[in-house]
């Protein structure tokens, strides 16, 4: 039997594990502090092994399957680990360039390399191939078209405070992100922003459970994911943007942090500014947390909307854990059974595309949060 060695038990790991760990997967737990390990999972398993990089290849056995729950540095190293004992490779993150560069030597291995399968990205993907696949196959579908895609996703406090947001981890990631350029598609030119404060917008979520207006902005590069999900052939593209959700308010709470930001903001300066704002702005233990997913596709044809659809989740933590670590780490642990069951092929890939896993990673969605669903705003 194959063994899945998890590396790291930190906010975002834990109903994943656990999930794995209760079907009986023979399962090995690595993280740092082996206490914090065993607070986590010691009562389903004493399979804890304090990590350390240096000697972890000695557990690696041939076509077992390695997760990566650390941080991104950790990735393309375990994965380089992999290929050299045969092994397979997991994790939620995006794929880097160092990433992608590994694609042909696990071709030639037969060895899956699975990136993009937590929350965002991950359901971001399946939702998206969802709605791509749905249209293509509709009377509306022409490349022709013009076509709108949007896909925003926020981590959220349940509750709004003044701020307008609230940190689950230390803020320096959000801030160093602030500083990033992004790439999208906007009344179909590329549209870059390197000040995304100056590029805010208003998205009205408008769901069987009820309607409710977030801003948004764009992140990152958009422009590699057109590729992806199948609309690079010939499509007319009016805008594709992949973004992040805030509270409504955000923009407005936050002008002294994007007045240092614009001010120049050394990484020293980005430290102490993440100690203070941890220390008022932290989700206090036992405080629920909140995520919001929607992701949009849009036709339009001599300016009348032929096709109209939007997948979205909202989604709050409970007991078994927070929002944010369910929608993260089970979807990961698909990805393990997916590999498992040799339904993954070879190679550096991101969320699976074939219609079978989408709608098992979007039933799974719809089983961990109450507000789920599909609307066709045309009816």
């Amino acid at each position: 039997m194959q063994t899945i060695h998890w590396i790291g038990t930190g906010l975002s790991a834990i109903p994943g594990l656990r999930r794995l760990i209760e079907l009986d997967y023979q399962v090995v737990v690595y993280n740092r502090s082996v206490d914090k390990a065993q607070q986590a999972v010691g009562d389903l398993t004493d399979k804890i092994v304090a990590f350390d990089m240096d000697d972890f290849a000695g557990y690696i056995c041939t076509d077992d399957i390695v997760v990566s729950m650390l941080p991104g540095d950790f990735h393309v190293p375990l994965a380089q680990l992999c290929i050299e004992n045969h092994a397979h490779f997991v994790s939620s993150s995006y794929i880097s360039d160092q990433m992608l560069a590994l694609n042909e030597k696990a071709k030639a291995a037969n060895l899956c390399l699975v990136n993009e399968v937590g929350l965002d990205p991950g359901l971001d993907h399946s939702m998206a191939h969802a709605l791509i696949e749905e249209y293509v196959n509709s009377p509306a579908f022409d490349k022709t078209n013009e076509h709108s895609f949007t896909s925003y996703c926020g981590g959220l406090s349940e509750v709004p405070n003044e701020f307008r947001y609230k940190f689950s981890w230390s803020p320096a990631g959000v801030l160093k992100a602030l500083k990033n350029t992004s790439v999208s598609i906007l009344n179909g030119e590329k549209y870059t922003v390197t000040e995304p404060w100056n590029a805010v917008d208003n998205l009205p979520l408008n769901m069987s459970w009820g309607s409710e207006t977030f801003e948004v902005y764009p992140n990152r590069d958009s422009l590699p994911f057109i590729k992806q999900y199948h609309m690079e052939d010939g499509w007319n593209i009016k805008q594709f943007v992949r973004g992040t959700l805030r509270y409504q308010g955000w923009k407005d709470a936050w002008q002294p942090i994007f007045r240092k930001i614009e001010d120049g903001i050394s990484d020293d300066e980005i430290a102490s500014l993440s100690d203070e704002l941890w220390k008022d702005n932290a989700i206090a233990e036992g405080e629920a947390d909140r995520v919001v997913l929607a992701v949009t596709l849009k036709a339009e044809k001599e300016g009348e909307t032929v096709w109209y659809q939007t997948f979205a989740l909202d989604a709050i933590g409970n007991e078994q854990g927070s929002a944010m670590a369910k929608l993260v780490s089970i979807p990961v642990s698909l990805a393990i059974e997916a590999v498992i069951n040799k339904e993954i092929g070879a190679g550096v890939t991101a969320a699976p595309d074939k219609p079978e896993l989408v709608a098992r990673w979007l039933e799974m969605a719809n089983s961990t949060t109450e507000k789920f669903g599909l609307v066709n705003h045309l009816d």
